[in-house]
């Protein structure tokens, strides 16, 4: 098998070509022609070279070795893409709102935990829901960022979903929490700043922000509160949190993995551009489209790198290799070409040169599984699944699949 370097040196075009999974064609030209301005062709996407991960003056080829490069990479994200996000507020507190440890009828406790922030004299609060299951010990949990309407992780369980299936993962013996994104930043142009933002916007008029995080990145930062609050409850285990988001949801996720290393797993399901896919083939959604569309969603460096995505000094393998040596699941969808799943993949495979200084072996650029088939290598693992931009039942038993593997649970 040629080595890992031979595979980055190879035209990632010529590498996309191979077996398993391919875009169906007739639903590529039905998107094509909603969007003639949109790629959704392989042959349309530009050669391109990723950036070296293991770029610096000395090889790196231990994980102390790429402990300042990691920071280096962490640092350029910051710059470019997500902005800089403060840590922890000046004070922090947790209460515990309701406590029912008959839920799900007997088989799990529920927690609403109100997590307050206080920064000198102003304050915000969002809210956390729990499930633990009713077994020995402390419980390994899947946390996520609920980026659709608050009622799919209703804590009362009137309506269910698959969109985030609690029972499903009680069952198997996980805990599984959500917070709604909307209480750490509104997904508007014009509020975003509103929320948790606010406790930290203290540059005066014509002065430069002391944090430049956009809401991706505040949405994140609600996610390591959470983790804060995992820490102190005696009936989790903190060393086992998945942290796992869709979409938009997704690309925070990537990024409060990437930032806090405490997430024991990163999950991203369909996180697309900003999220897992390289933002150099210009598949589907662009770094462009992604600007207009959302422009509060990144740094304002993130816009001048508007269609020259090429001169972007990071891609979005070197965001899933900051996951490093923890565990990590990229997951993608057969129709959602906007998402760019090939793109997803390519970048997972690209990442392998950092998991390979803990020992795992490489993931081929054309080695991209066939549909429904999960790929777990190592402390990876991929799947795209038949059908559209969603998240569902099967997603979540793939995650909890693979956390049991990982975990050895």
């Amino acid at each position: 098998m040629p080595s890992i370097a031979a595979f980055l040196c190879l035209p990632l075009v010529v590498l996309a070509q191979g077996a398993g999974w391919r875009a169906n064609p007739d639903l590529a030209a039905r998107l094509t022609a909603q969007r003639p301005d949109t790629n959704y062709e392989e042959s349309r996407v530009p050669a391109y070279t990723l950036p070296d991960l293991l770029a610096g003056p000395r090889p790196i080829a231990t994980p102390a070795q790429w402990t300042p490069r990691r920071a280096q990479i962490l640092d350029l994200f910051r710059d470019t893409v997500y902005g800089r996000s403060p840590g922890k507020p000046e004070h922090l507190a947790f209460t515990v709102l309701e406590e029912n440890p008959r839920a799900m009828d007997g088989a799990a406790t529920l927690r609403r935990i109100r997590i307050a922030s206080r920064q000198g004299q102003r304050s915000h609060q969002f809210e956390l829901t729990l499930f633990l299951p009713n077994t020995p010990g402390r419980a390994p949990v899947f946390l996520f960022i609920n980026n659709r309407p608050a009622s799919l992780t209703d804590p009362a369980r009137r309506e269910k979903s698959g969109f985030w299936p609690a029972e499903q993962l009680v069952a198997r013996g996980y805990g599984i929490a959500a917070f709604h994104y909307a209480q750490l930043a509104p997904d508007d142009k014009d509020t975003f700043r509103t929320g948790a933002m606010a406790l930290f916007d203290d540059a005066a008029p014509g002065k430069p922000a002391a944090y430049t995080w956009g809401a991706v990145a505040a949405w994140a930062w609600g996610a390591s509160r959470a983790m804060d609050y995992f820490v102190a409850d005696a009936r989790v285990d903190a060393a086992r949190v998945a942290i796992v988001g869709h979409s938009r949801g997704g690309k925070a996720a990537l990024w409060a993995g990437a930032e806090d290393q405490r997430f024991a797993m990163v999950v991203s399901n369909e996180s697309g551009e900003g999220g897992a896919a390289l933002s150099r083939r210009s598949y589907g959604e662009t770094v462009a489209r992604i600007n207009t569309a959302f422009p509060h969603w990144f740094t304002a460096a993130y816009k001048t790198f508007n269609g020259r995505e090429g001169a972007l000094p990071v891609d979005q393998h070197m965001l899933l290799a900051l996951a490093a040596p923890r565990a990590l699941y990229v997951a993608s969808a057969d129709q959602d070409l906007w998402a760019d799943p090939r793109g997803e993949f390519l970048s997972l495979a690209a990442s392998s040169p950092v998991f390979a200084l803990w020992g795992d072996a490489p993931i081929a650029p054309d080695a991209m599984p066939p549909i429904d088939t999960p790929l777990v290598n190592g402390r990876r693992g991929y799947h795209v699944r038949t059908g559209d931009h969603d998240l569902t039942p099967y997603d979540w038993d793939r995650f909890a699949d693979f956390a049991d593997r990982v975990w050895k649970k």
